[in-house]
């Protein structure tokens, strides 16, 4: 677990499912993700699963990200293993993921946590290169990355999608 000011990232536990399918089934939120498409129960339970198993697996993931001081669920942020077969140039490396829910968007909460959880990273795991993919309509995303030192260096086809890819380099 971690705190900041104003958060907790722990990771996630089966009591997360419906704020995670909440999440996932809200439009606008995914609207650089999914396009906003509907996500099932199966597919959130899934998602979930798998967040709980990186720890497991790896000793690192996605951690849920919760308010300090109410303990609500705010979004979901962390570096994982997503083999999203998009080359050597980004496969071998840990993936930043973040995703805040609507209500949790531009209060600062995806640097804050998203920095927290890349300090966690590097002290625990050793600092190296890490990657993400942004869709390129993202400019909050893109901004959150810019802000915790990535740079761009390409674009790939991503399930139909042109995306960004980011590295972030020691």
């Amino acid at each position: 677990m971690i705190e900041t000011e104003r958060l907790i990232l722990r990771p996630h536990i089966l009591d997360d499912f419906d704020e995670l399918l909440a999440v996932s089934n809200d439009a606008e939120v995914m609207q650089f993700i999914t396009h906003g498409a509907h996500a099932s129960r199966q597919d959130v339970w899934n998602k979930l699963l798998r967040n709980i198993g990186h720890w497991t697996a790896l000793g690192h993931g996605v951690f849920a990200v919760v308010d300090r001081q109410t303990g609500r669920y705010l979004g979901d942020t962390g570096l994982a293993d997503f083999h999203r077969d998009l080359g050597n140039d980004f496969d071998p490396f840990p993936e930043a993921a973040w995703v805040f829910a609507g209500h949790a968007q531009g209060k600062g909460f995806a640097t804050e946590a998203a920095h927290a959880a890349h300090r966690w990273f590097d002290a625990s795991r050793g600092a190296g290169r890490t990657v993400c993919i942004i869709d390129p309509d993202n400019a909050a995303s893109i901004g959150v990355a810019r802000k915790l030192g990535y740079g761009h260096y390409g674009e790939i086809e991503y399930k139909g999608d042109r995306v960004l890819k980011f590295e972030r380099l020691p």
